[in-house]
């Protein structure tokens, strides 16, 4: 490790400490611990969640959703885990519990439901391309994704003034949070991200999905894993608020690498996700975004071709 490198990790590692996030909850810490052995179950799973009533009424809440379309209402936890799979509730009760501690900021243009909204859409499309990449683990790439900037809130609370200044450069030039901040930081939030799963201890794996999802251009130079390089591709979806999406012809190039688009086109990919958004949403009370993935597409190529 380099001088540079090591005033980064350690000026970071400072940051986060002096933020004093809160732990995460002992039902996500205890189903964390459950999904290391597999012998456990539905049974086993069950437990921790029954015992935290809100986090019952979170599951049954999504498991009921049109999101999963079960003909009849499922009030069993134990029967929910056994419907949609272990993985499914486990990422679910971490990311839920991860939404529940992040902060909202007052910082300029900084809105957290939005980020919340591009996280969730990132999430599923991520989803939705690990399994046209043939993953047997695409619901890992759900929680990757959706979490990928959930270190945001946390850095625009305790860097407030800076990140004002960054989020509306992001805004006017169109570069990329991530560069805006490595020039001014010498770190990411994807980074900063990475550092508080690692407190949490959360798995390895998930944690190189989240460090590195801005980083594709490196992930394709340096033999990224297939799931890095599917979460670091949603990671260019563009954010609700923006007027266009000028990183689309990246993002279709990107695509076009890991899947044929002559086999499965990539509007298919993003009209699953909006389809899946408005199932979605309600689940965590979030509003639909006024233009669709498959719009701003449309209106990229148009743009592109005119």
């Amino acid at each position: 490790m380099t001088n540079v490198e090591t005033t980064r990790a350690i000026n970071l590692q400072k940051l986060l400490t002096g933020a004093q996030l809160p732990a995460l909850p002992q039902s996500a810490i205890r189903l964390l611990e459950l999904s290391q052995n597999p012998d456990n179950g539905p049974a086993e799973f069950a437990v921790p969640i029954e015992v935290d009533p809100g986090l019952t009424g979170q599951v049954l809440k999504f498991v009921n959703s049109s999101y999963f379309g079960f003909a009849r209402e499922i009030d069993n936890v134990k029967q929910a885990i056994s419907l949609v799979g272990i993985r499914t509730i486990k990422n679910f009760a971490l990311w839920s519990a991860v939404f529940s501690l992040m902060p909202n900021p007052k910082c300029g243009p900084f809105d957290l439901k939005a980020l919340w909204q591009d996280s969730v859409r990132r999430g599923l499309f991520a989803r939705a391309l690990g399994k046209a990449m043939g993953m047997k683990e695409a619901e890992d790439l759900f929680a990757g994704a959706l979490l990928q900037d959930m270190a945001v809130p946390l850095l625009a609370k305790e860097l407030s003034a800076d990140y004002l200044k960054l989020l509306e450069e992001r805004n006017h030039t169109k570069t990329r949070l991530s560069q805006l901040e490595r020039d001014r930081f010498g770190w990411t939030h994807g980074e900063a991200a990475a550092q508080l799963c690692r407190t949490w201890n959360l798995p390895d794996a998930f944690v190189d999905l989240i460090e590195f999802h801005s980083d594709l251009d490196a992930l394709q130079a340096n033999n990224g894993t297939p799931s890095q390089k599917a979460v670091a591709v949603s990671a260019l979806l563009p954010a609700s608020s923006d007027g266009d999406w000028h990183e689309f012809p990246q993002f279709e190039a990107a695509y076009a690498q890991l899947v044929d688009p002559s086999k499965t086109p990539v509007t298919k990919l993003l009209d699953e996700t909006d389809v899946q958004f408005k199932e979605f949403a309600p689940v965590l009370k979030l509003a639909v975004p006024a233009r669709s993935l498959v719009e701003a597409a449309q209106e990229a190529t148009a743009a592109a071709t005119a």
